[in-house]
């Protein structure tokens, strides 16, 4: 729909374009004609008549050519009055340039340079809670919405946040989906209203872009075995994550307060939430035993290290919860910790690595 917009404006100019010349020259073509016999005029040549026309239409009038006959001096009007004419259309089309730059750039046309960040497509009040806690971790997020209203209405929201690109698409229009930089995104949530239609958009998108990692929302929990088959890398069931903390909440109220609080993110110092981070060649923890590094977090940090996340020989990853023995941490292991946001400043910085999921070809860059 974009693009064929995009073509018919191209080519409604063309021909205005066009146009305009065709009647350009025979103004002139016109002009040389009843001024060629003229005694006592010069332009008889297109060669004077074409700078007689430019200094008139520019306004600048030397006065050195001018047409001599009484129909050269009607044709000379008729420049006189187009000169004005131009002027209005420059004015008029270099405004009209300025604002579709001006909306270009809030629909989300020119693009954005992020990388490694997350993209919601489709927008609602549950979208907005999954934003502010991707935001409240300093992750960047591109939001794909088909409806114009929404554009104001996020940044009405979040006037001053620099993580959010904002892109105006239909969700099948693929070649302006890459706008959002979708090939080099972390994740991809799909945040349709229906389950059925979130399937179907997965399938049709991952044809275009298979190598993009996926996370739902299911209102049918029953669906999720049909996704993960569909390629889609988490499937989250609402009524079903819902139904778990409530019912912890009606006979163990204090383990639900506890599981609440540290699945969203540590706004302060003193706020506990759970973290994962990708273990790099000059993770500190390398080649020692987990439960080393379990002691180590505790004693020096204040933060326990719950899990551990390793990836089979076919490559897929398998959380390990809490292991015993002598598992040995390597490189492309994930750290899973519970800690505060005080101790989260200083393993960041003793990590090197900030948290969150790092998609593979990521890693390898």
């Amino acid at each position: 729909m974009f693009q064929d917009l995009f073509k018919n404006k191209t080519l409604k100019i063309s021909l205005e374009i066009l146009f305009g010349f065709l009647i350009y020259y025979l103004l002139i073509t016109a002009l040389i004609y009843v001024e060629k016999d003229s005694s006592q005029s010069a332009i008889k040549d297109y060669t004077n008549a074409i700078w007689y026309s430019v200094v008139t239409l520019t306004t600048v009038g030397y006065g050195d050519l001018f047409p001599a006959t009484v129909y050269g001096r009607a044709i000379g009007y008729v420049f006189i009055l187009m000169s004005v004419g131009i002027y209005g259309i420059l004015i008029g089309q270099f405004t009209n340039l300025m604002a579709t730059i001006k909306e270009n750039k809030k629909l989300g046309y020119n693009g954005t340079s992020m990388e490694g960040h997350a993209i919601i497509i489709g927008w609602n009040e549950f979208g907005k809670m999954v934003l502010d806690q991707l935001i409240g971790v300093g992750k960047h997020v591109a939001i794909v919405t088909n409806k114009k209203e929404d554009i104001e209405l996020i940044r009405d929201q979040y006037p001053h946040s620099k993580s959010i690109f904002i892109l105006y698409s239909d969700f099948n229009a693929h070649e302006l989906l890459k706008k959002s930089n979708l090939e080099q995104s972390s994740i991809v949530f799909v945040n349709l209203d229906d389950d059925t239609e979130k399937l179907v958009y997965i399938l049709n998108l991952k044809k275009v872009f298979p190598n993009l990692e996926y996370v739902v929302t299911l209102e049918n929990g029953d669906l999720k075995n049909t996704f993960v088959s569909a390629g889609v890398t988490n499937t989250i069931s609402k009524h079903e994550l819902s139904s778990k903390l409530l019912a912890s909440y009606m006979f163990e109220p204090d383990v639900a307060a506890y599981s609440e609080s540290i699945m969203s993110f540590a706004r302060g110092d003193s706020d506990y939430d759970i973290k994962q981070f990708l273990v790099t060649p000059n993770n500190p923890y390398v080649g020692k035993p987990y439960q080393e590094a379990f002691f180590e977090l505790k004693s020096k940090y204040n933060s326990v290290l719950i899990g551990i996340t390793k990836r089979d020989k076919f490559g897929n990853k398998k959380l390990i919860k809490n292991p015993l023995g002598d598992l040995k941490i390597a490189p492309g292991d994930y750290l899973i910790i519970i800690l505060n946001g005080k101790a989260f400043k200083l393993i960041r910085r003793a990590f090197h690595v900030n948290e969150g999921y790092i998609r593979e070809k990521q890693k390898q860059s």
